[in-house]
């Protein structure tokens, strides 16, 4: 009675289409025939998932270093595509955090920056790339991570600044996100 699955491990775009497939074949044939979410983290393309096959993109910080929303969009629409192609329907993309901390040892290159502008504007445009394709967006990691000191995934990160600075630096790329009509915002594993 899965709803949704994630899929990390590299595979061939061949097996990765096979894997979703089948998942979604069993799903099909449950009580209720309800389609199943299939998601990944495709930051820098499908390749992340499927480095063999897919297209392999630069980082979101190198994206951000275009100054191009041309770009953006075009990166998450052809990611999109081959997403869709291999069966995935949800992206953990994009990154929406906002790189105000150097030592940051788990955000960094996945920020389009440190400008507040910048991010929000290339967040919004890879949300509309990913969507168009028939992809969910995901922008993440809410209400922003890219001020901490600890990687979330192997401690408990915190959030140290002000509300004013929340709500001028870390708060905006959500809400382009929100306003690009994202389909979903991933909360951050942090303490505010």
């Amino acid at each position: 009675k899965a709803g949704s699955v994630i899929v990390y491990g590299g595979r061939t775009a061949e097996h990765q289409a096979a894997y979703n497939n089948q998942l979604q074949e069993w799903a099909a044939g449950t009580e209720k025939a309800i389609p199943l979410i299939i998601s990944a983290d495709l930051e820098y393309g499908a390749s992340q998932r499927v480095p063999q096959d897919a297209t392999t993109f630069p980082r979101q910080m190198g994206i951000g270093a275009t100054d191009s929303l041309e770009y953006a969009e075009l990166v998450s629409s052809i990611t999109g595509k081959e997403a869709r192609a291999m069966g995935f329907n949800w992206n953990y993309s994009p990154v929406a955090d906002v790189n105000t901390n150097p030592e940051n040892p788990v955000i960094g290159v996945r920020s389009f920056g440190e400008d507040t502008d910048l991010v929000a504007d290339m967040t919004a445009a890879q949300v509309i790339g990913n969507q168009k394709e028939g992809v969910m967006a995901s922008a993440k990691h809410f209400p922003g991570h890219g001020d901490t000191s600890v990687d979330s995934h192997y401690g408990i990160a915190q959030v140290t600044y002000d509300r004013d600075t929340l709500d001028k630096v870390h708060l905006p790329p959500f809400q382009a996100a929100i306003d690009a009509v994202t389909d979903s915002i991933m909360t951050a594993h942090v303490i505010i």
